[in-house]
């Protein structure tokens, strides 16, 4: 059978400034504009999470929703739900919070924990993740594909 991809929505709310100490306050605000708020500002944001595979034979699935589902919850949305980015990622100590910046730490995350979940455990053999894109707003979408993770 042919490999399929799913890709599943979570939503979660988050806050963050954009601000980097290698440029003076107004090239700050000349480059992140209001996003340079010093008191922060947030999003409702919408993650998709693709991954790839071949279905099983017996249940039709690539792999059960609920467990793909708890994995997102426990290696991702745990640590950004309702979080100010800046100070509560580890990650974002040294990267400004930008979207494109937090769409490659949730890739990271979610590619350094997948082995040890769906491959070590056989829940989820020749299941491969492939793919997060993070809406922002509605005109501001990034995506990253592991084949472009850093």
């Amino acid at each position: 059978m042919a490999q399929v991809t799913l890709t599943r929505k979570y939503r979660f709310s988050a806050s963050h400034r954009l601000h980097t100490p290698q440029l003076d306050e107004a090239r700050n605000f000349e480059v992140y504009g209001k996003c340079n708020n010093p008191y922060g500002h947030g999003h409702d944001y919408v993650l998709e999470v693709a991954i790839r595979g071949v279905p099983d034979a017996a249940s039709g699935r690539v792999v059960p929703l609920r467990q793909l589902d708890q994995f997102v919850e426990n290696v991702v949305l745990k640590a950004v739900r309702h979080r100010n980015l800046n100070a509560d990622l580890a990650e974002f100590g040294s990267l400004v919070p930008t979207t494109e910046n937090l769409a490659a730490v949730l890739m990271q995350r979610l590619a350094a924990a997948w082995p040890l979940h769906f491959v070590e455990t056989g829940a989820g053999s020749g299941v491969a993740l492939e793919m997060v894109r993070i809406h922002e707003t509605k005109r501001n979408i990034f995506e990253m594909r592991v084949s472009s993770a850093f």
